[in-house]
């Protein structure tokens, strides 16, 4: 599926879109290259999910928690890993038991679409704008937004 996100107002709105249908064990595994706007596209499902306030980019800090949102949501950068090892030092696990993930650079985690419940949204920079390409795991398949 291709979705046309020709300003911010829609990438919010995509945001909001997949925030409706989240649910504990989701990933969301958010793909592009650099600047290409996983984190925006990250701060638009948080927000549709209800948190009110600043969205900082997990780029240093790998992982932020938001433990008070239904579902509670993680979002993870993965783009400072050298190892997919290394997800197991930081305790992904920890955080995912009752939780939907939000997963930018996932392949430098060793990948999530494997898992039923992926949502792989693929970013891509058109003029202004951006495109999302995106491929549904099984347990997405009823809900796409």
């Amino acid at each position: 599926m291709r979705v046309d996100l020709p300003d911010l107002a829609a990438m919010g709105a995509f945001g909001a879109r997949i925030a409706a249908v989240l649910r504990p064990g989701d990933v969301v595994a958010l793909n592009g290259d650099l600047g290409a706007g996983k984190t925006t596209l990250a701060r638009g499902i948080l927000k549709g999910a209800g948190h009110i306030g600043d969205v900082p980019s997990p780029t240093f800090t790998i992982i932020e928690s938001y433990p008070d949102l239904a579902p509670p949501i993680v979002h993870a950068d993965f783009y400072r890993l050298s190892d997919p090892s290394e997800v197991e030092e930081i305790g992904l696990d920890d955080y995912r038991a009752d939780a939907a993930l939000l997963a930018e650079w996932p392949a430098n985690a060793g990948g999530f679409a494997h898992e039923a419940a992926c949502l792989s949204i693929k970013l891509e920079t058109v003029g202004e704008g951006r495109i999302a390409i995106v491929e549904a795991g099984p347990a997405w398949q009823s809900r796409l937004p």
